[in-house]
């Protein structure tokens, strides 16, 4: 279990833009996600950072968390649970701090007024809200093309053994559930589906129109 506590400043502050003195032990944040090698967010939540003895913690409201542990001599390195490497900048100044994973880049910021001020109406996710659903998030997709230049929102369902359901409306407006059984992927909703996995992440085509990539967090949590 974690045990929350008073987020300590490290020695090398120089380097970590802390948030803000008036927080305890852990403050809500906004979360910008980009995949590796992207310059558009795959998502955009509301999340929740904390730190303790120089362990950092970031869970996200749409289900997918993180937890990174200080590693080696230098500042700002460190491993997730898998071992795999994590470096932390300081890119966004006193605004925030970023994270760099194999798979991704965290970009946290402190401000997350604007996301509290957003009703569920114009909320990223909607219509998905975790009122309903285990977890919401912001699909890469696209139509007509293979491209995965536009975002897709949904809510997704998780049981058992890898099993997950996603309702994903796609980017014409049309609504589409994409059913996860381990490595297989099928839809109720008809057409011919193709999918291949890669890196994580399922690349899904339907009727050579409809476009998504699905990724392990996605299906899985984290």
């Amino acid at each position: 279990m974690r045990v929350t506590l008073v987020l300590s400043i490290l020695a090398f502050s120089g380097f970590l833009t802390a948030p803000p003195a008036t927080l305890a032990d852990s403050t809500d944040a906004r979360c910008d996600i980009f995949p590796t090698g992207e310059d558009r967010a795959s998502a955009v939540v509301a999340c929740t950072f904390s730190q303790h003895q120089g362990n950092v913690y970031i869970d996200r409201r749409d289900g997918v968390s993180y937890a990174f542990t200080p590693t080696g001599d230098e500042p700002g390195n460190f491993v997730d649970e898998s071992g795999r490497p994590v470096y932390r900048q300081s890119g966004l100044g006193s605004d925030g701090l970023i994270f760099r994973t194999s798979d991704e880049s965290v970009w946290v910021y402190w401000d997350a007024t604007s996301l509290e001020q957003s009703s569920a109406s114009d909320y990223p996710t909607a219509p998905y809200t975790t009122a309903e659903y285990d977890a919401t998030t912001l699909l890469r997709c696209s139509v007509g093309e293979a491209s995965h230049d536009q975002s897709c929102p949904a809510g997704i369902h998780r049981g058992e053994g890898g099993a997950a359901s996603i309702r994903v409306t796609a980017a014409d407006g049309a609504e589409r559930v994409l059913n996860f059984m381990g490595d297989d992927v099928t839809t109720p909703d008809g057409g011919d589906l193709t999918w291949g996995k890669q890196g994580g992440e399922w690349y899904i085509g339907i009727d050579d129109r409809e476009f998504y990539v699905v990724p392990e967090a996605a299906v899985y949590g984290g």
